[in-house]
């Protein structure tokens, strides 16, 4: 990683033109080329903010978690990083073993899926709050989680998360309230229908 790249990671997203809103729950969920929702399983999608950020991480790792509880629902992580960028993040977060097989990341780098989603620029008080510089500190010191180097995406992109059902609908989700906003799937996963895979398997 250069300086360069870790500057750029200031400037504000350049994407396409972003929906006016986030997809309401009771709504079709918007579909693209990238993510069709065609698989007739209900959905768990997390949109990341930039990697390198511990919020994109812990929300990855519990999405991760996550899926390995229900095997019978799929789950999306969306990048907005580079391929090789997204890669390199991956290899560096902690394994446990392999990867669940209903998860799967997808590379969103010219912003298609977050400009569909009503996922844009976030301001200023988003990024830089007082309680988001806490929680970086915070994370790192209880949970091991800290600040890895950027490669490419920005701080300002907002995430956001969903769950949608096997018919396409919004049953979940929020665009995130603030930088450290970190969703509990579980609650997704219960909002479409997901069974544990402890439930599963009896």
């Amino acid at each position: 990683m250069s300086s360069a790249q870790e500057l750029s990671s200031w400037f504000a997203p350049k994407g396409t033109t972003t929906a006016s809103h986030v997809p309401e729950v009771g709504s079709q969920a918007p579909t693209t080329a990238l993510l069709p929702l065609d698989t007739g399983k209900p959905t768990i999608i997390a949109f990341l903010r930039h990697y390198g950020c511990p919020f994109a991480e812990k929300t990855y790792l519990r999405l991760r978690d996550c899926a390995k509880q229900h095997r019978d629902l799929d789950f999306v992580a969306i990048s907005h990083s580079s391929n090789e960028a997204t890669n390199t993040w991956l290899k560096a977060l902690p394994q446990t073993g392999s990867e669940p097989g209903n998860l799967r990341v997808i590379v969103d780098d010219k912003l298609e899926l977050y400009s569909a989603y009503g996922l844009g620029a976030s301001s200023f008080a988003h990024v830089l709050s007082p309680s988001s510089f806490y929680e970086v500190w915070r994370m790192g010191s209880q949970e091991g989680i800290w600040n890895r180097p950027t490669e490419s995406g920005s701080r300002w992109q907002t995430s956001g998360f969903f769950a949608i059902d096997s018919e396409g609908v919004v049953r979940w989700g929020r665009a995130a309230q603030s930088a450290d906003d970190v969703p509990d799937f579980e609650e997704a996963a219960e909002a479409v229908g997901g069974s544990s895979a402890v439930k599963a398997n009896l």
